[in-house]
Order: C-alpha cells, then sequence, then structure tokens
C-alpha cells in the first residue's frame, strides 16, 4: 500500500517537469476514444431512426409508449437534479470548512456535478433511442426477423457506446482540467466525486424505474392475467402501457446509468491504485484504466457490426457470437496495453484474464439458474402443479442456492489476480519497495478492468431486452398476424435471456468492483494519514498499511452490523414501494373495469395516461427514502465514531505510534472500513439470491405458457403468476439497486474519506 521514502525522493525531479509527450499521448488517445464512442452511437441511431415505421396503428401505441416514458423522465431527472444540488452543496461545506480538505472542495463538487449530469445523460440518450427502437423493430418483424434483431441490437448499441464514451471524456477531460499530466499522482484523488455523482444518479435511477417498471407489472398481471383472464399485452388492460414504459425506464435508462456508474467508480478507484505505483509505471499505470475503456469501445463497434444470421437462427447464437467476437478483441486489445504501459509484465496480463473469464462464468451461472432448459426453472415450474405456496417454497429455495457457485468463482478470482498482481510486480527497479499487498490489490484492480473490457457490448446487450419486449407488445396491441407475433416473440425470448445474464454480469462486475473501490478507499485512508503525520514533522513508518481492521473493537464491530442490516432494510424498502405503488395501480385498473364496461368487450380503449401517470407518481415518492438512507448511512457512522472515540477510550488497531496517534483519530475511518465491506458481502449475496431467484420464477411461468403442466390457464399457470409477481420485484426493483447500492456505498466513503479521519 505505500512506496519507500527514499523511492518517493528519487522521483521529485521528473515529477517537478510534469509528464513526457510520448506518455501524454495515452490520455488523448483514451479521449478520442470517447469522441469516437459518440460519434458512432450517433450513427448507429441515424440507422435506427431512418428505418419503417410501421402502420398507424403500431405508430399510435408506440407513442403511448414514448410519451409515457419521457413524462417519467422528467419528473425523475427534475427530483434527482435537486436531491444532486442539495448533496453538492454539502459536499463543499464539509470539504471548505475542513482544513485538510479546503484546497479540493472545488475541484470535488465540480467532479460529483459533471459525473451526476453524465450519468443522467447516459441515461436519457440510451432510453430516447430505445422508446424509438421498439416500433421499428416491431415494424422490421412484418418481414424479418434477422432485420429486426439487427435493429434493436443498434438501439442498445446506442446505451453501451454512449455510457462508456461519456464515461472517458469525463474521467479523462477531469483528470486534464485538474492538472494530471503536471501531477498525476494528486489528481485522481480529486476525481472521486466523478464516481460518487455518478453512483447518486445511477441508484435513484435504478430505484425509480424499479419501482416503475414492477409496480405497473405486478398491476398489469395481476388483474389483467389473473382476475380478468386476459393475455399479457392486451390492449383492453389499462395498465399494459405502463408496463411497457417501466420496461424503457427501468431495464435501459435505470441500467444505462449503473453501468456509466460502473466504468467511472470503477475507473477511478484503479487510478488511485495506479497513483501508489507511479515509481514503477510513471502515468501509465494510472492511465491503463482508460486504455482498457478505449480498446471496449473498439472491440465493441466491431462485436455489434458482426451481428448477423439466418431468419431460422436461434437470435442468441448471433448475439452470443457478437460477445465472443468482443472478448476475442479485446483481450487482444489488452494484451498490447499490457506490452505497452505495463512493460510487458505479462502476469498483469493474466489477472486481466481472469476478469474476462469471470465475466463468462457469472453469465454461464446465471443462465443456469434462469434458462427454462435446467433444473432450476424446471423445478419451480413443476412445484406450480401444487399451488401457489409450493412454488414460492422451491423459488425461494432456488434463490438461496444460486450465490454459492457465484462466490466460488469471485473467490478464485480474487486470489488468483492478487496472485497475478504480486508475481507481475516482482523484480522492480533498485531503489523501488512496493508492499506485496499493493502489488496483489494492483492485480485484482486489472481483473475488474478486464472484466469490464466489454462492458460496451454486454450493455447493448441489455437494452436489446426492452426494446424487444417492446417490440412484442407494440405487435400484439396492433393486431399484426400471427407469424409477426411469432418472430417478435422469439426475439422477446431471447431478450428475457439477455436481461437475466447482463444482471448476471452487473453483479459479478460489482463484486469484483467493490473490493477495488474498498482498496481505493483504504489507500486514500493512507495517503491522508501520511499527508498529516509529514505535516506534524515526523516521517510515516515505511511499513505502515491502513489494511487491518480488529472485529473485537465494538465501534467497528457495531459498524459491520449496520453495514449488513443495511442491505436488508434498503431491499425491503424497495419491495415495499413496489407492493404499495402496484396497489395503486391495480385499484386504478378494477376502477377502470367497472367505470367503463366498454373496456372488456373492445367496444372503447381504456384510459392508458391516467394509469402511467398514477404508477409515475408513486414511484418517485418512494425512492426518495431508501436513496437517502444509502447515501447518509456511511456519512454518519463515519463522523459520529470519530467524535465519539474518546468516549470508548479506544485504542487504533492500527498500530500506529503514540505520537502519530495524536495526529490522526482512525476510528470513524475503522468503522467505515468495516461497514463498508461487510455492507459489501451482504449486499453481493442478497443481489444473487433476487436477481437469479425472481429470473427463475419469471422463467417457470414462461416454461408452462409454452405447453407444460397445463399450459396457459391452467391451475399451474395461476400457481406461477403468483411466483413470477413475487420474484418481479426481487430481480428489477431490489436486486439491481443492491448492486449500485454497494458501489454508491464505497464512491460515498472515497469521497468523505478526509472527513473520517
Amino acid at each position: 500500500m505505500l512506496v519507500s521514502i527514499t523511492s518517493v525522493a528519487t522521483l521529485a525531479d521528473p515529477l517537478a517537469g510534469g509528464v513526457s509527450g510520448n506518455d501524454s499521448m495515452y490520455l488523448w488517445i483514451s479521449i478520442a476514444a470517447g469522441v469516437v464512442a459518440l460519434a458512432a452511437a450517433l450513427l448507429f441511431a441515424r440507422s435506427v431512426l431512418a428505418a419503417d415505421q410501421g402502420t398507424a396503428e403500431m405508430q399510435h401505441i408506440a407513442s403511448a409508449i414514448r410519451e409515457g416514458a419521457q413524462a417519467f423522465m422528467a419528473r425523475q431527472y427534475k427530483t434527482i437534479a435537486i436531491m444532486a444540488v442539495i448533496l453538492a452543496a454539502m459536499l463543499y461545506a464539509g470539504y471548505y470548512f475542513y482544513p485538510p480538505t479546503s484546497d479540493r472542495a472545488i475541484k470535488v463538487v465540480v467532479s460529483f456535478l459533471l459525473g451526476a449530469a453524465c450519468s443522467g445523460f447516459a441515461g436519457y440518450t440510451g432510453m430516447f433511442v430505445s422508446i424509438r427502437a421498439n416500433l421499428r423493430s416491431a415494424a422490421a418483424a412484418r418481414t424479418s426477423i434477422v432485420g429486426a434483431l439487427k435493429l434493436a441490437m443498434h438501439g442498445g448499441a446506442v446505451t453501451g457506446l454512449i455510457v462508456v464514451g461519456l464515461a472517458l471524456l469525463g474521467i479523462g477531460g477531469l483528470f486534464l482540467l485538474f492538472g494530471g499530466l503536471q501531477n498525476p499522482q494528486a489528481v485522481p484523488y480529486e476525481l472521486v466525486g466523478f464516481g460518487f455523482g455518478a453512483s447518486l444518479v445511477a441508484l435513484f435511477a435504478q430505484l425509480g424505474g424499479g419501482i416503475y417498471t414492477k409496480a405497473a407489472d405486478v398491476g398489469a398481471d395481476l388483474v389483467g392475467k389473473v382476475e380478468a383472464g386476459i393475455p399479457e399485452d392486451d390492449p383492453r388492460n389499462p395498465a399494459v402501457i405502463a408496463d411497457l414504459v417501466g420496461d424503457n425506464v427501468g431495464d435501459c435508462a435505470g441500467r444505462g446509468a449503473d453501468i456509466f456508474e460502473s466504468s467511472a467508480a470503477e475507473s477511478v478507484g484503479a487510478m488511485i491504485l495506479g497513483a501508489a505505483l507511479y515509481p514503477v509505471f510513471g502515468i501509465k499505470g494510472i492511465l491503463f484504466p482508460l486504455i482498457v475503456h478505449a480498446i471496449n469501445i473498439v472491440a465493441s463497434i466491431l462485436g455489434i457490426f458482426s451481428i448477423h444470421g439466418k431468419e431460422s437462427d436461434d437470435p442468441m447464437h448471433s448475439l452470443n457470437r457478437g460477445f465472443y467476437i468482443t472478448s476475442f478483441l479485446a483481450l487482444l486489445g489488452f494484451a498490447a496495453a499490457v506490452h505497452f504501459l505495463l512493460q510487458d509484465r505479462w502476469w498483469l496480463l493474466a489477472a486481466g484474464v481472469v476478469g474476462i473469464l469471470t465475466s463468462f462464468l457469472f453469465v454461464s451461472i446465471t443462465e443456469y439458474y434462469t434458462e427454462t432448459r435446467f433444473r432450476p426453472v424446471q423445478s419451480i415450474a413443476k412445484a406450480c402443479t401444487t399451488g401457489p405456496a409450493t412454488n414460492i417454497i422451491t423459488g425461494l429455495a432456488i434463490g438461496m442456492e444460486t450465490p454459492a457457485a457465484p462466490v466460488v468463482v469471485i473467490s478464485a478470482a480474487l486470489l488468483l489476480s492478487y496472485y497475478f498482481g504480486v508475481r507481475g510486480l516482482e523484480n522492480l527497479p533498485d531503489g523501488i519497495v512496493i508492499a506485496d499487498y499493493a502489488k496483489g490489490i494492483y492485480g485484482t484492480a486489472i481483473a475488474t478492468m478486464g472484466m469490464l473490457s466489454s462492458a460496451a457490448y454486454i450493455l447493448a446487450m441489455d437494452t436489446f431486452g426492452p426494446i424487444t419486449d417492446n417490440a412484442g407488445g407494440i405487435a400484439e396491441m396492433s393486431n399484426q398476424p400471427h407469424e409477426v407475433r411469432d418472430r417478435t416473440d422469439r426475439l422477446d425470448a431471447a431478450g428475457n435471456t439477455t436481461k437475466a445474464l447482463t444482471k448476471g454480469y452487473a453483479i459479478g462486475s460489482a463484486s469484483l468492483a467493490a473490493f477495488l473501490l474498498f482498496s481505493a478507499y483504504l489507500e486514500t485512508v493512507h495517503d491522508i494519514v501520511k499527508h498529516r503525520v509529514e505535516a506534524a514533522g515526523f516521517v510515516l513508518p515505511t511499513d505502515w498499511t491502513f489494511s487491518n481492521v480488529n472485529l473485537a473493537s465494538i465501534p467497528v464491530f457495531v459498524g459491520a452490523l449496520l453495514g449488513a442490516m443495511l442491505t436488508y432494510l434498503f431491499s425491503s424498502m424497495a419491495i415495499s414501494a413496489v407492493g404499495r405503488a402496484a396497489e395503486k395501480v391495480i385499484e386504478d385498473v378494477r376502477a377502470q373495469f367497472k367505470e367503463n364496461p366498454g373496456i372488456m368487450s373492445g367496444a372503447s380503449r381504456p384510459d392508458y395516461a391516467r394509469c402511467v401517470n398514477i404508477v409515475t407518481g408513486a414511484a418517485l415518492k418512494e425512492m426518495v427514502l431508501p436513496g437517502a438512507l444509502a447515501v447518509l448511512m456511511p456519512v454518519i457512522i463515519g463522523v459520529s465514531f470519530r467524535h465519539l472515540s474518546t468516549k470508548f477510550h479506544l485504542r487504533s488497531s492500527t498500530d500506529l505510534p503514540a505520537a502519530m496517534g495524536n495526529i490522526v483519530n482512525l476510528s470513524g475511518a475503522e468503522a467505515v472500513a468495516s461497514f463498508l465491506m461487510v455492507g459489501t458481502i451482504s449486499g453481493i449475496l442478497l443481489a444473487m439470491l433476487m436477481n437469479n431467484g425472481g429470473g427463475a420464477w419469471d422463467n417457470a411461468k414462461k416454461f408452462i405458457e409454452t405447453g407444460h403442466y397445463g399450459g396457459k390457464g391452467s391451475e399451474a399457470h395461476k400457481a406461477a403468476v403468483v411466483g413470477d409477481t413475487v420474484g418481479d420485484p426481487f430481480k428489477d426493483t431490489a436486486g439491481p439497486s443492491l448492486h449500485v447500492l454497494i458501489k454508491l456505498l464505497a464512491t460515498v466513503t472515497l469521497v468523505l474519506a478526509p472527513l473520517f479521519v
């Protein structure tokens, strides 16, 4: 976690002179790649918008979806903007009035606001295209499934490329603006606000969108399918447009903000760890994460262009082929980056390969637990034959089983990448001393970058899901011929798979990223302590690290308990929010059926806008409290224990010499460290249970709807609908929001670390 004092002294002259032109070239390459990503996204968007829009009836339905989605996003982002401005003011005050950080107040707040703005823009622009690609994809399905597949994937590509491109431009631009080429070791610490801003918007976008989409879905299913006995996406259901809107605001805008936050926060965390290795790699080690994302952009664009197939092919085969091509190209680019930036230290490439393999394994594990052809889903479907109770019991048991294999994969990935990091940084030049812990942690950072090296393509696959889901709904509601609906059903089935697989990928990347960000937090605290001690005229021992947190200390143990508790309380609040919002939807659908009997006979249309407005208001109201809780808890714990430590007569577990222990108080930092790590572990396990368990419940229903156990309308199907209703808020609200929560906790602690010491 440290560099020896002697080695830092030898670097005084290079630092004073800034960075050489050859090394600064990599920053400009990264910024250029961000521009390329936005240009490619624009080209994909133009190709989608130029496509045929289908019949007048299809356009009318798509217009209702578009208006509902835009109205929700406008109201949601207005709410988020108000909260972001309030937090920015609090952040500025906290930094400015705390003497050790007063000089960084403006930079942190600027990076925070820019991160929030970029995250919001990424989510909004992705949704802007998706709510137009759905209509074009449905229109293309009238003649060709391959044409519809390409249109939907090109629509998804807009989101993926904008997300990664904006992350690169935002971080690269701030690094340049804040003087990174003159003082590269200090500037990464000033970028932590960018990740915090991205995390904040991602949490509220995912949470609000998730509450919206599942409240509408649950309400539509319970009244439409179960009570009224009408099919899914039946135009007689007043909640059907709200349900289709929810696919966009939850799975497009919400996931776009989620992956943007991953790209931004994890890049900043890896840059902080790279700054600790400046004596080895110089600025190249700091810029390495940005170059990996540049490779991600190029590989993903080529992977998307590679998608093709035949009318008889399974759409998933084409999508998987593109993923394999993207991953292979990313691996080649990763090897080139190790050659040019990391001095041919091929053990570090091995750490990157571990990350790439981890993404494959997570996708495969998720597929096993959520695909209809495997045991877990089929066992839930069989349990439906004996009623809803056995369906719930079996589904919950499957959900509790799902974390086992991913945890083994994460553990192996961390151990291997740590080992490869240590091996990769052996034989350092004379005079440079790097602790093995710092070497190993950098290996885990490289693995995380490897896992994110195909993020743009993965996000394109994820957005493909709601586009094809909407396309199917548009085809159904506009009474398209049976063969058109067959094509959209095949695309929708592939989309359901991609949504489940990308959630597995998201939690896998969040797992590695959480450890990366936790390590960056430890490095940040070490850096703060070092500067405080040196400012007081002391020299920090070269073997001291902030990497041991004593659970025997009561505040540390309390912090750990609170971290675990938060994930359960947050999930409870998210699921309860879906329930309360769904109640309002159910009441409105029942009321419309009662007020207007002509709806069921098809003589008159329901009031879709009324239902959309009801669920919009309910979702936005419900998202505020759990989001605020997630932001405030680490702040309260860190500041409280820092000031209350003398009341408990605590002795710091970090073994600083007594004289230095009077200069810094690490009790708050230790309590936050335990809160963060235990909360992360609890959140990862709970998210896996909810994502995969909810996906299994959903596909058990679809398995029965294909004709098994009596098919649609059977008692088994009714039981499956109940199970799916339970699983919906698991997999689409609480589970995905937990991905963001665990990363938000890490970015909050990174930004506010100076206030805890």
